[in-house]
């Protein structure tokens, strides 16, 4: 019997088990690049340190917080869903740079599926986003942050990486979309506004009442609301219906993020070549 062609092969096998195959090819691809290049695990990984050190002493005698409490205890979980959210610059500028170099052409020639290739980049960062967490909580700990265990912080944790999960499509749309990497480096000027105008430092609250209904509306500012509630430590919160509804919005705020930016990520690669 003559050997199948690499299309009726795939045929053969089923097209879930090849959208699973692929997936786990680009996540091995991922992983690998980042243990070749052990400057980008350095900053990936310590920036996240550094941002725990510097906020944590630079405004932890400084700053107030509603209700009583530590400041930095109400901090840390902020601290932890910045770098979710700044997780989708990494996103888009390795996206727009496998675009550019011509590495989404050969994915898009050879006889894989495009969900795939979308679906491999996040789950790769989601494993990095895990490493991130680990880091900084272990970071954090050090400095005297104590959070309740059990059930609680398990839910944290998952809330978390369910935003960073949503913010990834986000990541390689706009990847897609820019036309470099040194766009996709100008992102920042995107994800900073987002992080400040939100409850990560400051309870809202303690903002202009306009800014206040801004910041507490951001998909940011309720997962870490339900981080700090379910961490055990200081909620800061307020009377508005979003936050006193926080656990709520961390979940359904990511579902909504994805169902509009995962077709439109998919659909942009699909695209690429027509």
């Amino acid at each position: 019997m003559s050997a199948l062609d690499p299309t009726t092969a795939r045929r053969a096998r089923g097209r879930f088990y090849w959208v699973l195959a692929d997936c786990g090819n680009i996540v091995r691809r991922g992983l690998t690049h980042y243990q070749r290049q052990p400057v980008n695990i350095a900053w990936q990984l310590g920036f996240p340190i550094l941002s725990v050190l510097l906020y944590g002493y630079v405004f932890g005698s400084a700053m107030t917080v509603p209700g009583g409490g530590d400041y930095k205890d109400f901090l840390m979980p902020g601290m932890f869903v910045m770098t979710m959210a700044f997780g989708f610059i990494n996103t888009a500028t390795v996206v727009v740079y496998d675009s550019t170099k011509g590495v989404i052409d050969r994915f898009r020639s050879m006889p894989m599926s495009s969900s795939a290739v979308v679906a491999g980049r996040g789950v790769t960062d989601l494993v990095i986003a895990c490493a991130e967490l680990a880091i900084m909580m272990l970071t954090a700990v050090a400095m005297g942050w104590r959070p309740d265990g059990g059930w609680g912080f398990l839910a944290a944790f998952a809330l978390l990486l369910w935003l960073r999960f949503a913010l990834i499509w986000i990541g390689v749309w706009l990847g897609l979309m820019v036309p470099n990497p040194e766009a996709a480096g100008g992102l920042f000027a995107v994800a900073f506004p987002l992080t400040m105008i939100s409850s990560i430092f400051v309870a809202p609250q303690l903002m202009p009442d306009w800014l206040g209904w801004v910041a507490a509306w951001n998909p940011i500012s309720s997962t870490a609301a339900a981080a700090r509630e379910l961490f055990g430590t200081p909620v800061g919160g307020g009377d508005s219906w979003v936050e006193q509804n926080a656990v709520l919005m961390a979940c359904v705020w990511p579902v909504v993020l994805t169902a509009v930016f995962l077709p439109l990520a998919v659909r942009r690669f699909q695209r690429l070549s027509r």
